[in-house]
């Protein structure tokens, strides 16, 4: 099966013949995967070459003029290092475009903590108006990047090597979805950290909810699930940076007595960076782990 970035590359390809107005940007990553785009359309296929901030202002330039630009490479180089570009010239002149990164948290360790952006959806919080999505799956992925080419919003598109064994219906607007009810807790899966929550709450007897778009947060369905428990324990694992959806949640339940358990990626560098599968067990994200952490947050 292809990966979420080979599914990217492909579908943003196809639909740089279907939209007009679509441009993609680069900066030297994944250049070769469009290469058969670029040669059909040299005009609205530009590399920029390793110049991350000349790569998101050439973008917002481009959505300056009424095109919907795709801006893409690693996350690490996208979100944090042209952060005052992001900022600036698609937020402050209030322009859309697609952010599509790629090598999130620790899909390359190998790369070094120079390639790792746990923090990116973070970062991105500072900040008005985006809408985040975390695909758990090749097929969300496609639907998600689809869905966000037809609009003019600021939109970050999170692509990773980690998914689900099975990809479900998605779509930018409806929120969270429950995948399993129960009444001793609510768990949010956050894109492909799904099967590791669902496999770690076996047996236990608490709702999971499945979001593959964090931002806006769906504190409605929250609150739902959180109404049909006896308690409101809330649990979040997110691939990135761990509590970066606490606030959220916390401001979702702010007129309730409530408690919140962020788990995610650590603050802590992992400097000897071994393998992704690694990483996964040394910040608590492998079932085992998840299932000792959750399990000792509840409630009995």
């Amino acid at each position: 099966m292809d990966t979420m970035r080979d599914r990217f590359i492909s579908t943003a390809s196809q639909l740089l013949d279907e939209e007009p107005r679509l441009a993609v940007v680069l900066a030297d990553i994944s250049a070769d995967g469009f290469a058969p785009a670029r040669r059909s359309h040299p005009d609205r296929v530009i590399n920029v070459g390793i110049r991350e901030q000349l790569l998101v202002g050439a973008g917002a330039g481009m959505a300056l003029t009424g095109m919907r630009p795709i801006v893409h490479t690693f996350a690490s180089f996208l979100v944090e290092r042209p952060f005052e570009q992001v900022k600036l010239d698609f937020g402050h002149q209030d322009v859309g475009g697609i952010l599509v990164s790629a090598a999130g948290s620790y899909d390359w360790p190998a790369g070094g903590f120079t390639h790792m952006a746990p923090g990116d959806v973070a970062l991105l919080d500072t900040l008005d108006g985006w809408t985040v999505h975390v695909p758990g799956h090749p097929d969300e992925a496609e639907a998600l990047l689809r869905e966000a080419v037809t609009g003019d919003d600021r939109v970050y598109v999170r692509l990773s090597l980690q998914e689900n064994r099975e990809a479900r219906r998605v779509s930018g607007g409806s929120g969270f979805s429950v995948v399993r009810e129960g009444r001793r807790g609510t768990v949010i899966a956050v894109g492909p950290m799904l099967d590791n929550v669902l496999a770690a709450t076996e047996g236990l007897d608490v709702a999971v909810l499945y979001a593959t778009t964090v931002r806006p947060f769906d504190a409605e369905r929250v609150r739902r699930a959180v109404g049909a428990a006896t308690n409101a324990d809330v649990v979040i694992v997110e691939p990135y940076l761990a509590g970066t959806s606490s606030a959220a949640a916390g401001e979702a339940l702010m007129d309730l007595p409530h408690r919140v358990l962020g788990l995610g990626v650590g603050r802590a560098e992992l400097r000897r960076y071994g393998q992704r599968e690694e990483h996964l067990t040394a910040h608590g994200l492998d079932p085992q782990g998840l299932k000792e952490r959750i399990s000792g947050f509840l409630r009995p």
